[in-house]
């Protein structure tokens, strides 16, 4: 029998793992509230699956591994509450579960050091939904559970190029604050080395080698574009949303050893510097 993942809430990080998978023949299944969505994930080799009115009994039926890129909100995990009875029939049959978190769950360490052991103290409402959906994953009897928990995510047609280009970046500034963060193509190949080498209940931290300040990004980049760099703004009094003020209630750096002795990973961008100047060369 082939590989089948089955992959809930078919997203940025899902897509990249699939572009690895496809090629070596496996089947994937990905699930999408839009329907717009149907036509690139045929030409990725992925079977789409309209969320959450859509079919999966076929996906279900057919699946060695299942990823869950959902997030959840104020009513649980989305998964859960619809497919629970038909996780709960498939999980003895999976070779391999993941479940993507965010590093969010540890809270607030005043820029100090976090890795998979530091107890779990979320002080924003995402990060508590986020401990809340590990632990009900977590109930499943016979599921082969993996937890990955990601830091900011970045990546193609995810990065600060475009904004620095049309001169509305700018470098806010919280003393203190440092964030860490993750290229997508080093999440993909943290899940393809979690396949290949499964670890049932094992919790990993994705993250690159260099938590740093974000002002210290946006600079970066502009000095990569060759424009100036963008003006600071001192976080006090900086017009942000809601959504994005609530990033800065949190400063820590995250360790990543685990990914490293366990799967055996080398990161392909250490460090956003790294990763910046790819995304550079791909004109992002």
């Amino acid at each position: 029998m082939g590989k089948t993942l089955l992959s809930f809430g078919h997203g940025y990080c899902a897509r990249a793992l699939a572009a690895r998978l496809v090629p070596q023949g496996w089947t994937v299944y990905g699930t999408t509230r839009n329907e717009a969505r149907f036509a690139p994930f045929h030409k990725e080799g992925v079977t789409p699956v309209l969320w959450p009115e859509g079919d999966l009994s076929a996906a279900f039926e057919a699946a060695t591994h299942l990823l869950i890129s959902a997030g959840p909100d104020a009513d649980g995990d989305p998964v859960l509450n619809r497919y629970r009875d038909q996780v709960t029939d498939l999980a003895p049959r999976l070779d391999w579960a993941g479940y993507l978190s965010t590093t969010g769950v540890y809270g607030d360490h005043q820029g100090g050091w976090v890795d998979e052991a530091t107890p779990l103290t979320p002080s924003t409402r995402r990060g508590k939904l986020r401990v809340q959906a590990e632990d009900d994953w977590r109930a499943l009897a016979d599921l082969p559970l993996h937890i990955f928990r990601l830091a900011g995510i970045y990546g193609p047609g995810r990065g600060p190029f475009e904004k620095v280009r049309q001169g509305t970046a700018r470098r806010i500034v919280k003393p203190g604050q440092v964030f860490s963060r993750i290229h997508v193509e080093d999440i993909a190949q943290v899940l393809e080395a979690s396949i290949d080498r499964p670890n049932p209940g094992a919790v990993y931290n994705l993250c690159d080698d260099d938590p740093a300040p974000p002002q210290d990004v946006i600079g970066h980049a502009a000095e990569l574009l060759g424009l100036p760099l963008p003006p600071e703004v001192d976080f006090t009094t900086a017009d942000l949303s809601p959504m994005a003020r609530s990033f800065y209630a949190e400063s820590k750096r995250v360790r990543n050893d685990r990914i490293k002795t366990e799967l055996g990973i080398n990161l392909i961008y250490p460090d956003y510097r790294s990763g910046l100047k790819a995304l550079l060369a791909i004109r992002e």
